[in-house]
This record gives structure tokens, C-alpha cells and sequence, in this order.
């Protein structure tokens, strides 16, 4: 089977309700998706996207019915409120999206540094063992293109106009935060992302890059391709029903912002209570 027809997602019968409410907010919901899906979920304040999105990413794990999804995908999930150190700065939280390309290169700097010890220069056997493990991390090094890692860095936080690098976080605005929490994700190579409210506090230059997966700051996302689900929320477009690629179009309009038009090409759309058009 192709990777394009593989249903990586599958939602039987969830249904959810708060404790404090006297009705679900889900009820009784079914969704299957292909690996490549774009999947836009309109929907008023309160009609249950947000948890839906949770559900689907895995956070939230106290409903009713059966959830699936196929193991070897990668989910990356944007919230609406990012939660970010307010003591790290801007480049400190986006390297947190190249954690493991980072410590590479720090081991590989360490065993740089161990060289000049005596205990290790007069110490063949110890040589030696830093020789083959600094081999190792060459060898991950150049897989990853990761000496050219400052200006991949460099380049996405400008796609996405992030705020300067030494700032601090907690100096922020909402916006900027999300901003930065965006490329934070888009640098963590995701197979799949959830995106609640993506375009808040974004221009149409930045979407625009956001959704162009050959762009320089989002060459991270997977190259197999990812799919998006978006969220928008206060625009009832009537009846449930499928909508085509035209009608999510006029939804955009509706917001008189073209900005929502690339993250709307997409057939299902979730709308009112949450009741699914899939």
C-alpha cells in the first residue's frame, strides 16, 4: 500500500465530558485520516476543537472510545499558549527543536577539549576510546549537515521574524512567543502537525513560509511530508457537509485575510458541535 493511501489515524466513538459540564463536548466522534491529509476544524469558542487537537496529539487521554495512530509518526503539536521558559531566550528555546543535533556537537567539542589533557595524550587506551567515539559523532555530524547548524537556525527564525536571539522569552508578547514556539516545532522534523490557531499574530509572509515545506526554515519537516490540522475558530458556514477547496476559500474571506488560504486546501472540516463531515 502507498504511504498516500495508509489510514495513519483512526477516532471510534470519542466522546468527552468535562466534569464541570452538564453536556459532552464530544460526542460520539469518528475520523480516519491518509498520511498527507490537510484538515482544516471550524468551529465556535467552546464547541470542543482545542480538545479534539489534544486527543489526536495524545495529551489528553480521559475520554470515552478508541484512538489510533500509527506509531511511526512523528507529532508535533502547537498549542494555542505555548508554555516557555521565561528565564531561556529566544535562541535557546529554538534549539531546543535540534536538541539532539546540539548535543552532538557538544560531546564533539568535550572530546575536543579532553585532548589536551595529560591524563589523555599520556593515556594511550583513553586516546583511543575518545578517537572511536569522536569518529562516531563525526559521522552523525555530517549526516545532519549539523556544522552548518547556527545558520539553519538563523534562517528559520528569520522566515518566521522571531524576535532577536538573546532575548528573553519573558519579555515577549503572546505573538512573539508563538512565533518562536513555531519554529521551535517546525525544527523538530514532524511527520504530522496539529496546529491550533496557527496563523494568530502571523503575517501572510510568515504563513506563507510556514506552508512551504521546500522553504530554508522549514526544510526540517519531514521530506516524506507532513499534514496539517488547523483550527479556526467563530465561523459557522451552515450545513455540515464536505466541503470543497472553493468553499474553504470563501471561509477565508469570510475572515477578509487570504492568509487562511493555504491552510484550508483541504476537504474536512469539523464545524458547530463537533460533529464530524469525515
Amino acid at each position: 500500500m502507498s504511504e498516500d493511501k495508509k489510514v495513519i489515524f483512526s477516532m471510534n466513538g470519542v466522546s468527552k465530558t468535562y466534569p464541570s459540564a452538564h453536556q459532552p463536548v464530544l460526542k460520539n466522534i469518528y475520523l480516519s485520516f491518509f498520511y498527507g491529509a490537510k484538515i482544516g476544524i471550524l468551529g465556535l469558542n467552546g464547541s470542543g476543537k482545542s480538545t479534539l487537537l489534544k486527543i489526536i496529539a495524545g495529551l489528553d487521554k480521559n475520554f470515552q472510545g478508541d484512538v489510533v495512530f500509527s506509531k511511526e509518526y512523528k507529532v508535533g503539536y502547537l498549542e494555542q499558549e505555548p508554555q516557555l521558559d521565561e528565564e531561556k531566550t529566544v535562541l535557546e528555546v529554538v534549539k531546543e527543536g535540534v536538541a539532539e543535533t546540539v548535543a552532538v556537537l557538544e560531546e564533539y567539542n568535550q572530546i575536543n577539549d579532553q585532548f589536551g589533557l595529560p591524563e589523555v595524550y599520556e593515556n594511550a587506551d583513553k586516546m583511543q576510546q575518545l578517537m572511536d567515539r569522536q569518529a562516531v559523532l563525526q559521522d552523525q555530524i555530517d549526516a545532519v549537515n549539523a556544522w552548518e547548524l547556527d545558520t539553519q537556525l538563523e534562517i528559520a527564525m528569520d522566515a518566521l521574524r522571531t524576535p532577536a536571539g538573546d532575548q528573553k522569552i519573558g519579555v515577549l508578547s503572546g505573538g512573539e512567543r508563538r512565533r518562536v514556539a513555531l519554529c521551535r516545532l517546525l525544527l523538530q522534523k514532524p511527520d504530522v502537525l496539529l496546529l491550533d490557531e496557527p496563523t494568530n499574530h502571523l503575517d501572510g509572509e510568515s504563513v506563507h513560509c510556514k506552508n512551504r515545506p521546500t522553504t530554508a526554515h522549514a526544510r526540517g519537516v519531514s521530506r516524506r511530508g507532513c499534514w496539517v490540522i488547523a483550527v479556526f475558530e467563530n465561523y459557522r458556514i451552515g450545513p455540515m457537509t464536505h466541503l470543497t477547496h472553493h468553499d474553504c476559500w470563501q471561509a477565508a474571506q469570510h475572515y477578509n485575510d487570504a492568509r487562511f488560504e493555504p491552510l484550508l486546501s483541504c476537504w474536512g472540516i469539523v464545524v458547530g458541535d463537533i460533529k464530524t463531515c469525515l
